[in-house]
């Protein structure tokens, strides 16, 4: 068998690293933010239609269901407990195979299913049969298992049915981590046992100016869990407190905390919902318009637009090559000395088997007294192995092993 000799290249890059400079920003949009509500029904639905695919007929057959819109409703929150009058639409599309050798397959059966448990996983206080209404359009297709089979015989990688790119980095930054981890202590089984009135819709946003970070949290609170302002006030004081021990974990620099910013008791304005999901109120969510495969929004790193959740884990690289980039930048940050920060980029070429790219760039600061060429090698082959193996993230994929938002 002859040795693939893949396009992978390994440079210097010349710049600043994040660390370094001036002004840092960092977003992450929480579970119950409406942007990551799409994200997780479509992600969820993939998942589901691929394990179901695979229990009827062995394989993952055709799909693609990055296509969910979440459209607000209406509510009237109250202190004590308040109405939707109006429920959240929740738009599936995209599209799926649902006739296999002329025998249906229960696409939009599936989905609605997936999309309801994760919606009831997701955000607590939501009804799913009285707050939303789920609307599934997802296209059909029909496929020959037979010509299915031949041609997994034939290309035992799958081919790249898109041209696309991929990007991944790292490590993160102390500013990076604060966000990403306050967000995840705010939504945790735990920090919810102690405090049930904090919704799952939770805004993160991280600036870092010099050493001074500034930490502005957005967080629903649900209505029925607080009986007036007093104690809603509590709970924002309980948020502050946790997070103000969570930042102490990461860093050294001073960390300004502000919760519900847009409060104003005078005017009685106070940041309370029914359900805990700002959706209950017109507040809108499409697939792709929040984190990015890292679970964060970075506009200081290079990153890609593609919308991953939901796409096929077969052979679509808009999403493998954006996991499979943070996999390889982190492998590399992890395991050679020398590098301060790593930048991963992995560009496909349609029709063409996923674990050849058109190229593999891959853009390395070094730490003072290290070059490039004394860790180029080990680059390679890490990012050459994960190549090797890249049907690994199918499988990563479907035990849930890995996050996408």
């Amino acid at each position: 068998m002859v040795e693939k000799r893949r396009n992978i290249i390994v440079e210097e890059l010349v710049r600043t690293p994040v660390e370094m400079q001036k002004v840092e920003l960092v977003e992450r949009k929480g579970i119950g933010h409406p942007d990551s509500i799409a994200d997780g029904i479509a992600e969820a639905i993939s998942r589901a239609l691929s394990r179901e695919y695979i229990k009827r007929y062995g394989i993952i057959l055709h799909h693609n269901t990055d296509q969910v819109e979440v459209v607000g409703g209406r509510a009237y929150p109250r202190f004590g407990g308040g109405e939707v009058i109006k429920p959240i639409y929740i738009l599936l599309s995209g599209r799926a195979v649902e006739f296999v050798d002329k025998e249906m397959f229960p696409v939009h059966e599936v989905a609605i299913k997936a999309a309801k448990e994760y919606l009831r996983k997701a955000v607590r206080h939501l009804d799913v049969e009285e707050h939303v209404v789920i609307d599934s359009r997802i296209g059909q297709g029909s496929v020959d298992l037979v010509g299915v089979f031949n041609k997994v015989k034939e290309n035992p990688i799958p081919l790249a049915n898109d041209t696309s790119f991929g990007v991944g980095y790292a490590p993160l930054s102390e500013t990076e981590k604060i966000v990403l981890e306050t967000e995840r202590l705010l939504n945790s089984e735990k920090f919810k046992k102690e405090w049930p009135a904090v919704g799952e819709d939770i805004k993160v946003m991280g600036l870092r100016k010099d050493d001074e970070i500034d930490l502005t949290i957005a967080a629903a609170i649900v209505d029925s869990e607080v009986q007036n302002p007093q104690e809603y006030m509590e709970v924002k004081e309980g948020i502050y407190s946790a997070v103000k021990e969570l930042v102490s974990q990461y860093t050294d620099r001073k960390v300004n905390i502000y919760v519900n910013t847009a409060d104003d008791p005078e005017k009685d304005i106070y940041y309370i919902t029914v359900t805990g999901t700002s959706a209950e109120a017109g507040d809108d969510g499409s697939v792709g318009r929040g984190n990015r495969v890292n679970g964060l929004i970075t506009p200081n790193r290079h990153m890609s637009m593609e919308a991953a959740a939901g796409k096929n884990p077969v052979s679509h690289v808009g999403k493998i090559y954006n996991i499979l980039a943070n996999l390889i930048a982190n492998d590399i940050a992890e395991q050679i000395e020398g590098v301060q920060e790593v930048y991963v980029r992995i560009l496909s070429q349609i029709g063409k088997p996923i674990d050849e790219p058109l190229v593999a760039s891959i853009q390395a600061i070094p730490k003072p007294g290290y070059k490039v060429e004394q860790f180029e090698r080990q680059a390679y082959e890490i990012a050459d192995e994960w190549l090797a193996n890249i049907t690994k993230i199918q499988k990563m994929i479907l035990e849930d092993k890995i996050n996408v938002f």
